[in-house]
């Protein structure tokens, strides 16, 4: 490991490749981690740590607020917003849309009349504990049903990030808006995969936007020995290292089920674990 304190993001280009089981076993195969769960839309990292909850905090993002007595209804606010969360009917209304609000607060900015201010409104909760034996501090989000926008929560989970232990990020799934917050800041990142055709065409897609974010990066291939070989094939073309291999197992596969990291039931896995660090 090149820094002792370094940020690890555990990432997939798709749902359901064993991305939470890689993050969760690495931290408990490490010493005094901080896992952070930025899945906010379905975090599982707590279900395998069960932690003793500490703290829960709500977490805001800002929306605007409109002053009709000072609002002329010129539209700037309006032609300003990348994200159509405001729309002007003029001489009547200004119509704001908070599910759309991104909080960036230009509609504010451009407003020659200042009629415009921000007003925080709640999108989740940020929760965060310690495992039993005290080795992790886990810090999640959870997002409130019916929001739309996961990036916000995440930045304010990532604010918990704990620059004096090393750190465990469980990105959400896919290759959108929401892993791009997940990732950034990461001195490496491990993709999950899976040896199948739905494997290796999200995995290109992963790897394409860490090499746009610059973000050094290996491979897990999980359920190894299904499929086929075409993600070993392309890992080598492409001068991918893989990081480890997780088989197809029914005592792993069992494990998960019954909410239990397999590392805790197979010990012998917390020494290959913990030797990826010694290869990134």
């Amino acid at each position: 490991m090149r820094d002792e304190m370094m940020i690890i993001a555990v990432a997939s280009g798709k749902g359901g490749t064993g991305k939470t089981t890689v993050a969760v076993n690495l931290a408990l195969s490490l010493s005094n981690v901080q896992l952070m769960d930025c899945d906010v839309e379905e975090p599982n990292s707590h279900i395998f740590i069960n932690p003793v909850i500490e703290e829960m905090k709500p977490a805001y993002t800002l929306v605007p607020t409109v002053n009709y007595e000072r609002c002329d209804y010129c539209g700037k606010c309006a032609a300003a917003c990348e994200y159509n969360a405001l729309v002007v009917v003029p001489q009547k209304e200004v119509m704001v849309f908070p599910e759309l609000c991104h909080g960036c607060g230009l509609c504010s900015m451009v407003c020659p009349q200042d009629a415009i201010r921000e007003e925080p409104r709640e999108i989740g909760v940020i929760k965060t504990g310690k495992s039993s034996d005290g080795n992790i501090d886990l810090v999640y989000g959870v997002l409130n049903i019916g929001e739309i926008m996961a990036t916000p929560l995440i930045d304010q989970v990532k604010e918990e990030l704990n620059p004096e232990k090393p750190v465990i990020i469980d990105v959400p799934p896919g290759t959108a808006c929401p892993v791009i917050a997940a990732v950034q800041g990461s001195d490496y990142c491990m993709l999950v995969t899976e040896p199948t055709p739905f494997g290796l065409y999200d995995l290109r897609l992963a790897v394409e936007v860490l090499r746009v974010l610059k973000i050094p990066f290996g491979v897990v291939i999980n359920k190894a020995g299904i499929g086929d070989r075409k993600v070993y094939e392309y890992c080598e073309k492409e001068g991918i290292q893989i990081l480890l291999e997780i088989p197809y197992d029914k005592q792993i596969a069992r494990c998960y089920s019954e909410g239990v990291p397999f590392v805790k039931a197979m010990p012998e896995w917390r020494e290959r674990f913990a030797g990826i660090i010694g290869i990134i």
